[in-house]
């Protein structure tokens, strides 16, 4: 993998953690989420007229994940009000390159066999994150990783089918942007007016963090294996666990942090393979 890719992924890895963040320090989870996917969708309404329409074959692919991504935010903010962020994202972000591996292979997109030390060393990092959780800890994140790896997936054929990945992640941000917001408005009427106008400069820089990070990614999978785009960008596990620990002060166990040293591992010896 080039260099280039592989910082620019990286750089995607430290938004994806920094907009997460956002959502967990907020007061309201799931308010918070709706804050940054109605910015996001704002701010590529705004960019879009200046962008090539992707191409029509592509809009299938579209559509399905417009349906992935509304219910993969309903499922974070879920996550965040039940679960610590040091726990919750990593079994989110480190479950997903196991699935997303696992169905490159039926696809058509199988790893070479240096790259499934990789696949192990996650798997591994990932039980040892999940020890001491109870059961109901479990199931959110790992519905959730189910849903990314799916997504993932479906966004790397539209990307590499549309011709322009950006307006293919842009399009994609203004479309499920929008059910989520009407959602909140109709379930919680003027609090998420009130929300908006306390936290808007959060929401804000949620909304750039996520639509960049995944743009970044998007355009990556065009130029490299979606497995190893993948497993890379979750070099966010360790860019999370800091947030965790500096700015919303939660305690992190030593045996997480060796945990995320596996995943970590894993991550790189996918993108070295």
């Amino acid at each position: 993998m080039p260099l280039s890719i592989f910082l620019l992924v990286l750089a995607a890895a430290a938004l994806h953690a920094s907009w997460n963040a956002i959502v967990k320090r907020g007061p309201d989870k799931f308010l918070g989420t709706v804050l940054v996917t109605g910015s996001a969708a704002l701010l590529s309404a705004a960019a879009l007229p200046f962008l090539p329409f992707p191409a029509a074959h592509s809009w299938p692919w579209l559509g399905a994940s417009v349906l992935l991504q509304v219910t993969y935010y309903g499922l974070v903010a879920r996550c965040y009000q039940q679960v610590d962020m040091s726990l919750a994202y990593p079994l989110m972000r480190g479950s997903a390159p196991i699935l997303v591996a696992l169905a490159g292979t039926l696809l058509g997109e199988p790893l070479p066999a240096a790259a499934w030390l990789g696949v192990v060393l996650v798997s591994t990092g990932i039980l040892c994150m999940a020890v001491g959780a109870r059961g109901g800890q479990l199931r959110l994140p790992l519905l959730t990783a189910a849903m990314i790896a799916t997504y993932t997936l479906v966004d790397a054929q539209g990307a590499r089918q549309s011709g322009s990945a950006l307006s293919y992640t842009l399009w994609l941000f203004l479309l499920s942007g929008i059910p989520l917001p009407l959602w909140a408005v109709y379930t919680r009427g003027g609090a998420v007016l009130d929300y908006a106008r306390q936290h808007w400069p959060l929401g804000l820089a949620g909304g750039v963090g996520t639509t960049a990070s995944y743009a970044m990614a998007l355009w990556a999978m065009t130029q490299a294996p979606v497995a190893m785009i993948s497993a890379l960008r979750e070099s966010s596990i360790l860019f999370a666990l800091l947030i965790s620990v500096f700015l919303l002060r939660e305690r992190i166990p030593r045996a997480r942090w060796l945990a995320a040293s596996l995943i970590i591992g894993g991550v790189l010896a996918l993108r070295l393979a």
